[in-house]
């Protein structure tokens, strides 16, 4: 389990330090371990809670509210008002706090809300992309694991590859071919998924190599499709 001091939750959350201090002492928001020189250090279920306090405090809940709710109360409070329409900051906290619990029910259903209700590619960019600004702050802290982040990163990736397969097929022969790779050691293709998406959208004939491709077999593929477009 990890760790994390007043300052890592205020900027994880975006809760004032001093904001959380007062829930803490006023309402018991959250219960804070101590050091022996009587320094406060909190733990994931900390960071959940507060994740999920800010959502419910963005929508109009009072903290004293809040503060008497149980975690499944909480956690059905949050699918009720997290509109996918526009309130994209509570959707990535929400998929944070799913990422960190494993909840995979939890965040295809936030997801799949999004997805339904401002597009695919919205959702993308407006939702999957800042998602993973914040992973990426949660990883350099040490907050997450990298089993968490496999974890999401593949359900991820599934929705791309499902998203891809609904598109039709590109049959023009007239289209313009595009080969999509990483290169070697390049293992992250999330936002390389994100253009086969857009391309074969738009028209391309997209031929996906994945990744950590060597750079002769790429030259390889590059002449034998007579590709107008490598990337």
């Amino acid at each position: 389990m990890s760790t994390y001091s007043i300052k890592d939750l205020e900027r994880f959350t975006g809760i004032k330090a001093h904001t959380i201090r007062i829930w803490e002492k006023r309402y018991g928001i959250v219960d804070p371990s101590r050091t022996e020189s009587n320094i406060r250090w909190y733990n994931d279920e900390d960071l959940k809670k507060l994740l999920n306090v800010s959502i419910l405090n963005r929508h109009g809940y009072k903290i004293s509210r809040i503060a008497s709710l149980s975690r499944k109360q909480i956690n059905q409070k949050i699918m009720e008002v997290v509109k996918p329409e526009s309130d994209y900051l509570s959707q990535i906290e929400s998929l944070v706090v799913s990422m960190i619990d494993l909840n995979e029910d939890r965040f295809n259903r936030v997801l799949n809300q999004s997805i339904i209700k401002i597009g695919f590619e919205e959702t993308v960019f407006y939702v999957v992309y800042p998602f993973f600004e914040k992973i990426g702050l949660l990883w350099q802290t040490g907050t997450i694991n990298p089993a968490q982040e496999h974890f999401i990163s593949n359900l991820i990736r599934m929705k791309l590859f499902v998203a891809i397969d609904s598109l039709p097929a590109v049959t023009n022969p007239k289209a313009k071919k595009m080969v999509l790779f990483l290169p070697l050691w390049e293992m992250h293709e999330i936002g390389l998924l994100t253009y086969y998406y857009i391309a074969k959208k738009a028209g391309i004939k997209v031929f996906y190599l994945g990744q950590n491709l060597p750079y002769q077999d790429l030259v390889s593929v590059g002449q034998t499709v007579e590709a107008d477009v490598l990337g």
